[in-house]
């Protein structure tokens, strides 16, 4: 079981809290928000740290607990499991009576925690909730934390009213070293440190640029491991042959990319709802975005048909360039045979394909109207773009002729394309 001072890269994190904690009967900050990118580490910190020091606390799932009601309730019965009367708390007004009134009766005067998880779906319910559990130990004079955990920065919990700002508790995406060291950490029981920290850089070389998701990258890891070691458990090689290990797994390596690729751009890039979009506006890492987060995303306005043109790019065959780019092209005859031939290599079926960064810049100055010059300030975009998840960056050639691979789903890119009046489905091969 992993203990509080085992947790990789979160010493910051977890050095602040406990100082805000202090001791059990010490009297701390009326409430701290707690905010991330999925997957880094904050319930993981919290949860050991309320546990390994024997806090008075309870969690809950603002998802689970979708009423009021139901809220109050499940945060009163965790504070009196033994109570045998069937609890009734309506409004606000009845739950703070009821904890000061539990909280007397147990005599304790140890800080009571109340940690809401999820806590971003607490803006879709009544506009005077969140202010008032915020000021939750000013209402009830008595010694609680309220604790908030989300993926969304506090900025999007204002709703027009007076609310006091939190302790706020950032918790920053794991860098790639810092991922090898958790991977490395939650390696398989009787494995070489070394030898499977190798194994991870080698994976995070692949797809530390397109997913960052710890639980993803741990998924992929774990699968791939055994695959990597066939060599040396088939007599084949021994661990220091890094160079046939490689060689073995890079195939396997480069197919699970090319799945999740796929599934990616099948899925919409997710369910998550708004939440998600507005976590790719806080750290500009997340690769997940819904169809109802579209109208959240605000981009440059080159930015928007840099991202147009990495869709084409990745979605259309480059023989088709210049049919759709060229005036007086002329137009191209389907014939029976290659309308077949489409068919079977439907792009959007196969998922997306590489592509030169020329090529891109290319299609960008075609659909763009205004005469752009390249310049430092564009190219910096392509890098944001990447940043956010919207492109993946191929290859270890970074300079001479860098490859990218356009990673948003046609929902996505139909919502951009339209706040730039550009039509994308008559440019897109499988459409036409």
């Amino acid at each position: 079981i992993m203990k509080l001072s085992n947790i990789p890269a979160r010493d910051s994190q977890i050095s602040q809290l406990s100082n805000l904690f202090g001791s059990k009967s010490q009297p701390t900050v009326d409430s701290i928000f707690i905010y991330g990118h999925t997957a880094s580490g904050k319930s993981c910190v919290l949860n050991h740290l309320l546990l390994e020091n024997d806090l008075l606390h309870v969690v809950v799932n603002c998802i689970e607990c979708y009423t009021t009601p139901l809220l109050f309730i499940t945060i009163l019965e965790a504070l009196s499991p033994n109570n045998e009367e069937k609890l009734k708390c309506e409004n606000m007004n009845d739950f703070v009576r009821s904890i000061q009134r539990i909280l007397k009766e147990k005599g304790r005067e140890e800080t009571f925690y109340v940690v809401f998880d999820k806590c971003e779906r607490l803006r879709d319910k009544e506009v005077n909730l969140l202010p008032a559990l915020v000021n939750l130990k000013e209402l009830t004079g008595v010694n609680l934390c309220t604790i908030f955990v989300s993926e969304l920065p506090w900025e999007k919990f204002y709703n027009g009213i007076g609310i006091r700002q939190p302790f706020v508790v950032f918790f920053p995406d794991y860098t790639k070293d810092e991922l090898v060291e958790v991977l490395t950490y939650l390696r398989p029981q009787d494995t070489d440190f070394e030898f499977y920290k190798h194994y991870v850089g080698l994976v995070l070389s692949m797809f530390f640029f397109a997913f960052r998701d710890l639980r993803e990258l741990r998924h992929l890891v774990e699968i791939n491991f055994l695959l990597y070691q066939q060599p040396i458990l088939e007599g084949k090689a021994n661990v220091d042959d890094k160079h046939k290990l490689w060689r073995n797994i890079e195939p396997h390596l480069s197919s699970s990319l090319q799945r999740l690729c796929v599934r990616e751009a099948c899925n919409g890039h997710g369910n998550s709802g708004t939440e998600s979009g507005d976590t790719s506006k806080l750290n500009g890492t997340s690769a997940v975005l819904s169809t109802k987060s579209h109208n959240l995303v605000e981009l440059p306005y080159y930015s928007k048909f840099l991202l147009i043109a990495a869709y084409i790019a990745s979605y259309n065959p480059s023989s088709s360039d210049r049919r759709f780019f060229v005036k007086h092209a002329g137009r191209m005859r389907k014939t029976a045979r290659s309308m077949k031939k489409d068919d079977q290599k439907n792009c959007h079926l196969r998922g997306p394909h590489s592509f030169p960064l020329d090529r891109m810049m290319a299609i960008f100055y075609s659909i763009v109207e205004d005469a752009v010059s390249p310049s430092a300030g564009l190219f910096s975009q392509i890098s944001s773009l990447v940043s956010l998840h919207f492109l993946a960056q191929l290859g270890q050639d970074q300079l001479d002729s860098p490859k990218y691979k356009c990673i948003v789903s046609l929902d996505f890119i139909t919502t951009i394309s339209k706040t730039v009046n550009f039509e994308i489905m008559r440019y897109l091969f499988d459409f036409v």
